[in-house]
């Protein structure tokens, strides 16, 4: 966000919904929509009807931020053994009837798959597996998709921060960002 912005009051209203009152509203009276994990494809469209919906009220453009959770291993093959281990719900199948329970009464745009139970947000969708330079390069296709923010989730969250911030940030920030969609 500008800096000439974190210092206004009231604060910025950054909110999510998926429902086309939330749509409506969040285009009428925020400032940004974040979303849920998903891959850019599908977040580049989400960006381009919301900032339709958004013109069509006269008002500056919105921010668009996405969750996603971040596994970055040496290898592909050993992030998709950490998604196995954290997506195995044999040890809270009670906790997981509860969640499909609360799935079946939403009004969510899309099914949620086991993956989104076990990280919150739609996490997993938004592909931020694998090694540092093909994480890097994904959270590009998020900027060219529209995308001013990533909220960023990780489990143990010190030390996955610290791995991020050593071996992914570096690489983001060297990688030409292209044109935006």
């Amino acid at each position: 966000m500008p800096s000439s912005s974190r210092s206004r009051w009231p604060p910025p209203a950054y909110t999510v919904g998926e429902s086309e009152a939330a749509k409506e509203l969040i285009a009428r009276a925020c400032d940004a929509y974040l979303m849920h994990g998903d891959p850019p494809e599908r977040i580049a469209t989400k960006v381009a009807d919301m900032r339709a919906r958004r013109a069509r009220h006269d008002l500056p453009p919105l921010q668009f931020g996405v969750a996603g959770y971040v596994i970055c291993r040496d290898s592909e093959a050993a992030a998709q053994r950490e998604v196995a281990r954290i997506t195995d719900v044999r040890q809270s199948a009670a906790g997981y009837a509860n969640y499909q329970d609360w799935v079946a009464n939403t009004q969510l745009e899309q099914q949620v798959s086991l993956e989104d139970y076990s990280v919150s947000n739609r996490g997993l969708r938004a592909g931020l597996l694998g090694t540092a330079p093909q994480i890097a390069e994904r959270i590009r296709e998020f900027e060219r998709a529209g995308v001013d923010l990533v909220l960023l989730q990780f489990s143990p969250q010190y030390e996955e921060m610290e791995r991020f911030a050593q071996d992914v940030m570096p690489l983001v920030e060297t990688v030409p960002a292209g044109p935006r969609s």
